[in-house]
């Protein structure tokens, strides 16, 4: 049975037993059969909904002529998903790049970074997401330079990834005294919960199990999204305790990396709306 749950994070999992994957219609106004965005990549002309990009060689052009890039909302308004019509990592991996030093593993995440009003790249299965540095930087701005550096990328046959890149993820997370527990959990995540959560562009990943208190950090486009605690505590959290009954609560945790990012975020916002504000008053002086 096939269930379309609500547009936002919040109201996805009030019915764990039908969580199911959901259809995208209606997202995007520019295209009311499928609510994504397509973009062919052969001039920079205008087609359909989508721009073309201008191509260099032949091996390049003959790559380009078989990839479309759909572009995809996500509840974050400050986070756009890309979906380059091929495996990015596979196999549900995702790598999570909040900054460019977090990067190094992945050679298309710092040529994404090399993109003026890139703040974070996420790394998924099938798909990437962009999150900008401000709402102020219009998202048609940055998409022409995103898609042709993914299309450049995929076209010189460079991995995504290095060889180690994942090595040492598992490790990280804290399975605590219950494993069977654990088990229960990570399964619950890796087939209910993750799949529905990687289709608006984000991930979550399981960090600890402790007292009762499953810790999740939020990645992608559900970082720093208006709606990620209405996702954990009425969504996520209720689907755990539904099968696992050891779970009592669920609570978001975040690295000293994303704490930095945060800081340096707000610092920049505050140092925007001063040059707004200054700008403001100069024209009303003159």
């Amino acid at each position: 049975m096939a269930l379309r749950l609500c547009r936002g994070c919040a109201g996805r999992f009030t019915r764990p037993c039908v969580i199911s994957s959901k259809s995208v219609s209606g997202r995007g106004k520019n295209d009311s059969l499928s609510g994504k965005r397509w973009f062919s990549v052969l001039s920079r002309s205008p087609v359909g909904h989508g721009h073309r990009m201008s191509v260099d060689t032949p091996i390049s052009q003959q790559f380009r002529r078989s990839m479309f890039i759909q572009t995809q909302d996500t509840p974050n308004p400050n986070s756009l998903k890309f979906l380059p019509g091929q495996d990015v990592l596979g196999e549900m991996r995702t790598l999570d790049c909040p900054n460019i030093e977090a990067a190094g593993a992945s050679t298309l995440a710092k040529m994404l970074f090399k993109i003026e009003g890139v703040k974070s790249v996420f790394l998924g299965p099938d798909f990437l997401t962009i999150t900008r540095t401000t709402e102020d930087l219009e998202w048609t701005l940055i998409k022409p330079h995103v898609f042709a550096t993914v299309m450049d990328f995929f076209a010189s046959g460079l991995p995504v990834v290095s060889e180690n890149a994942f090595s040492g993820s598992a490790a990280e997370a804290d399975y605590g005294d219950d494993t069977e527990t654990v088990q229960m959990i990570l399964e619950l995540l890796d087939t209910r919960i993750r799949p529905t959560v990687q289709e608006d562009g984000g991930d979550i990943e399981f960090v600890a199990f402790t007292g009762g208190v499953v810790q999740l950090r939020m990645q992608g486009s559900c970082s720093n999204c208006p709606s990620s605690t209405a996702t954990l505590k009425h969504g996520i959290q209720n689907m755990l305790q539904f099968y696992v009954p050891e779970v009592e609560s669920v609570e978001e945790v975040t690295t000293e990396v994303d704490e930095v990012n945060d800081q340096e975020y707000q610092k920049m916002e505050k140092k925007l709306e001063e040059l707004r504000q200054k700008s403001h008053d100069n024209k009303e002086n003159t």
